[in-house]
Protein backbone atom coordinates (compact mmCIF):
# COMPACT_ATOMS: atom_id res chain seq x y z
CA UNK A 1 0.00 0.00 0.00
CA UNK A 2 3.06 2.20 0.45
CA UNK A 3 3.85 2.74 -2.87
CA UNK A 4 0.34 3.95 -3.78
CA UNK A 5 0.23 6.57 -0.83
CA UNK A 6 4.06 7.71 -2.35
CA UNK A 7 1.95 8.19 -5.60
CA UNK A 8 -0.66 10.31 -4.44
CA UNK A 9 1.46 12.50 -2.68
CA UNK A 10 3.76 12.79 -5.70
CA UNK A 11 0.58 13.61 -7.91
CA UNK A 12 -0.31 16.20 -5.90
CA UNK A 13 3.07 17.35 -5.93
CA UNK A 14 3.36 17.21 -9.13
CA UNK A 15 -0.15 19.22 -9.92
CA UNK A 16 0.78 21.83 -7.41
CA UNK A 17 3.89 22.30 -9.37
CA UNK A 18 2.84 22.39 -12.71
CA UNK A 19 0.04 24.93 -11.74
CA UNK A 20 2.38 27.34 -9.75
CA UNK A 21 4.62 27.19 -12.60
CA UNK A 22 2.23 27.14 -15.89
CA UNK A 23 -0.81 28.33 -15.15
CA UNK A 24 -0.53 30.96 -12.04
CA UNK A 25 -1.34 33.97 -14.03
CA UNK A 26 -4.76 32.04 -15.22
CA UNK A 27 -5.56 31.28 -11.55
CA UNK A 28 -5.17 34.71 -10.27
CA UNK A 29 -7.34 35.76 -13.52
CA UNK A 30 -10.20 33.62 -12.91
CA UNK A 31 -9.67 33.14 -9.52
CA UNK A 32 -8.77 29.67 -8.90
CA UNK A 33 -5.63 30.05 -6.68
CA UNK A 34 -7.41 28.10 -4.19
CA UNK A 35 -6.25 24.99 -6.72
CA UNK A 36 -2.77 25.48 -5.39
CA UNK A 37 -3.77 25.29 -2.02
CA UNK A 38 -5.76 22.17 -2.19
CA UNK A 39 -2.89 20.54 -4.20
CA UNK A 40 -0.79 21.99 -0.57
CA UNK A 41 -3.42 19.83 1.28
CA UNK A 42 -3.27 16.57 -0.67
CA UNK A 43 0.53 16.73 -0.60
CA UNK A 44 0.25 17.28 3.55
CA UNK A 45 -3.07 14.98 4.11
CA UNK A 46 -0.78 12.86 2.39
CA UNK A 47 1.72 11.99 4.79
CA UNK A 48 -0.64 11.06 7.49
CA UNK A 49 -1.80 8.58 4.63
CA UNK A 50 1.89 7.40 4.45
CA UNK A 51 2.53 7.05 8.37
CA UNK A 52 -0.82 4.71 8.04
CA UNK A 53 0.24 2.34 4.99
CA UNK A 54 3.48 1.94 6.41
CA UNK A 55 2.32 0.49 9.31
CA UNK A 56 -0.53 -1.25 7.56
CA UNK A 57 1.85 -3.05 5.37
CA UNK A 58 4.25 -3.68 8.87
CA UNK A 59 1.12 -5.36 10.65
CA UNK A 60 0.53 -7.36 7.17
CA UNK A 61 3.73 -8.62 6.95
CA UNK A 62 3.80 -9.64 10.10
CA UNK A 63 0.29 -11.72 10.33
CA UNK A 64 1.62 -13.44 7.79
CA UNK A 65 4.94 -14.54 8.79
CA UNK A 66 3.02 -16.13 11.97
CA UNK A 67 3.84 -14.43 14.51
Amino acid sequence: MVPFAVAGIVVWAAVGLVLLIFFRGWLADTGRENWLWICLAGVVVGFPGLAVMIRHDANRRRRRSGR
